[in-house]
């Protein structure tokens, strides 16, 4: 084995640190590189992969006949539908506002169906009395299941005065 003198030992060991400066800059720059190819195939996977919207099902069980008195308005918030019950039958509106698609509540003292946002009424057919919107609410198909219950279409709208008698 040669003998080594110490400039070359010398120079060997700065040699030494500068590939370790080297190698770690190389390592950091592959790295990188590696955490930026890994969130661009994250992002390919996202779009890729199907973006289903999961609605409930439009058709609304709303319940037995007898639950709804002569006379009343049923508001269903988590279907935003109304069930009526007056001495022609049954119908059902939906409780959306035709002006900006606003829930609308039910105002027993009134007698009438109010808008929050913007103040359209409508009267217990679903008719416009007051306010911005520019349609009456819309009558939904309402029919009697086998088993008795009152069943709403929320994406069927039908002509008014189109009653369910019971």
């Amino acid at each position: 084995m040669p003998k080594m003198t110490t400039t070359t030992q010398t120079h060997l060991s700065q040699e030494g640190a500068e590939l370790d400066r080297r190698e770690f800059f190389t390592r950091l720059g592959l790295g990188s590189l590696g955490v930026a190819a890994a969130g661009t195939l994250a992002f390919y996977y996202q779009f890729l992969s199907p973006n289903v919207l999961f609605e409930p099902s439009p058709i609304v069980n709303a319940g037995k006949a007898i639950n709804f008195p002569r006379g009343s308005v049923t508001l269903d918030v988590d279907s935003a539908i109304y069930l009526v019950h007056i001495a022609e039958g049954f119908f059902s509106l939906s409780a959306i506002c035709t002006h900006l698609g606003c829930m609308t509540a039910w105002k027993p003292e009134l007698n009438m169906i109010a808008c929050p946002c913007h103040g359209s009424r409508f009267n217990r057919e679903g008719q416009k009395l007051a306010g911005p919107a520019p349609k009456p609410l819309p009558w939904l198909k309402t029919w009697l299941s086998d088993d008795g219950d009152l069943m709403v279409d929320r994406s069927v709208t039908i002509p008014e005065l189109q009653f369910l008698r019971v």
